[in-house]
């Protein structure tokens, strides 16, 4: 398998595919002086276990030999938060979740999670802040679907990308009556939401009452979800669903902001030179953040790390679910371009979105009007001598640049 990408591909999903307590068949991988064996995961943890395991005296709080050292500042986020639930069933290929915690997802019942809350408010360090209640994926509390319990994980298609199976069952009711609850509990000012919302799931149910109290009550000025790209190519190789959702999504938010009464803004996860992830893809990309007035302050650039389909994408140069080649983007030199145009607008990244651009064939960019990424002109080719178009070239142009930059 070490010297076959293609084995490798498919071992990939194998691996994924099996990892599932209801289907999952013992693998084995024949090996120099024997097998690796990899057994099916144990069934997750039940409503009841996972309540017993919470019950648990935990100190939340870090060991005494670090308050000499003047203790741990991150602390407070961890000790003043709650965690409701396990697992995630939205599969993106590059996250490590559907094998570390799985894709079946079981939560703590509702009393277990606001007896946590009561204990916090009972914390002499506690000031009236919950910092969140949320877990892989903050909104979700049961499986994605009565067929999946019975059978299993679906091999071949998403609960959500590319977009939402009919199958799917959404309700945010039970996880909105323990905020209430969490809300209404002596000394609790406020109680955030951070961990991740998946904002398909949210704009998939019918009933707006969580978005709205998530909007009112649950947001400390801005709400980070993660749409991650807009090309539908790159979305597909991410196990994404496409930016349409994600319009949606942020349309209704600020509709709902707006009646609130209250300033309050979406912070865009983005990633780079994800594999599929072509340098016209990230000058898409760019165009779609200068339309929609997104302004980044921080990306990511794709690193392959263990345990996901994105890394055997990255590692073998093809996708797995359809065994077809994938493009991947390597050099330092490209992945540096492709991170630059997310963030078109820096001065620091003048000179590579204007490489960048030029590669792309997308020098229509480059200029004054109000669709281009950064200021500037590009160089005529120069002409035989004596031909009209010749005379109004170079230089003029050079000059043209440079009055508009003076204004």
């Amino acid at each position: 398998m070490r010297k076959d990408k293609c084995l490798y591909a498919k071992a990939a999903k194998t691996e994924l595919d099996e990892n599932d307590y209801i289907t999952g068949k013992r693998l084995f991988q024949e090996q120099e002086t024997g097998f690796l064996v990899c057994n099916p995961p144990m069934p997750p943890l039940t409503t009841q276990e996972l309540d017993e395991v919470y019950a648990l005296p935990f100190m939340k709080y870090y060991h005494p030999v670090y308050e000499n050292q003047g203790g741990i500042a991150a602390i407070e986020e961890v000790e003043f938060s709650i965690t409701h639930n396990r697992g995630c069933f939205s599969g993106c290929n590059f996250c490590a979740l559907a094998f570390h915690q799985g894709r079946s997802v079981t939560s703590r019942s509702p009393n277990s999670v606001i007896q946590e809350g009561k204990a916090l408010a009972a914390n002499p360090r506690f000031k009236g802040y919950i910092h969140d209640v949320g877990g892989p994926t903050a909104n979700y509390r049961k499986p994605s679907c009565e067929k999946q319990l019975k059978s299993g994980l679906c091999r071949n298609k998403r609960c959500l990308s590319p977009s939402p199976c009919d199958k799917l069952e959404v309700s945010h009711r039970e996880y909105l009556g323990i905020l209430r609850s969490l809300r209404s509990i002596p000394k609790v000012k406020k109680v955030f939401v951070r961990s991740g919302i998946r904002f398909d799931y949210l704009i998939a149910d019918r009933d707006d009452s969580f978005f709205k109290e998530l909007i009112e009550h649950h947001i400390s000025g801005q709400l980070k979800v993660a749409p991650e790209h807009c090309s539908a190519a790159v979305l597909d190789k991410m196990g994404k669903p496409h930016i349409q959702s994600y319009k949606k999504f942020a349309s209704k938010f600020y509709q709902l902001t707006k009646t609130a009464g209250k300033e309050q803004y979406l912070v865009p996860y983005l990633m780079s030179s994800h594999p599929g992830s072509t340098l016209k893809s990230a000058v898409e990309l760019a165009v779609f953040l200068k339309r929609e007035n997104i302004r980044p302050e921080q990306v990511q650039d794709f690193y392959p790390t263990p345990g996901t389909i994105s890394t055997a994408m990255y590692y073998t140069g093809i996708n797995p679910y359809s065994m077809e080649p994938v493009y991947v983007p390597k050099t330092p030199e490209e992945k540096a371009s492709q991170r630059a145009l997310l963030q078109y607008f820096l001065p620091k990244n003048r000179d590579k979105v204007m490489e960048a651009l030029k590669k792309a064939g997308r020098t229509d960019l480059i200029g004054s009007g109000k669709d281009c990424l950064v200021f500037g002109s590009v160089p005529q080719k120069k002409t035989a001598p004596g031909s009209k178009k010749g005379k109004n070239t170079g230089r003029k142009a050079d000059n043209g640049w440079q009055g508009k930059r003076k204004r």
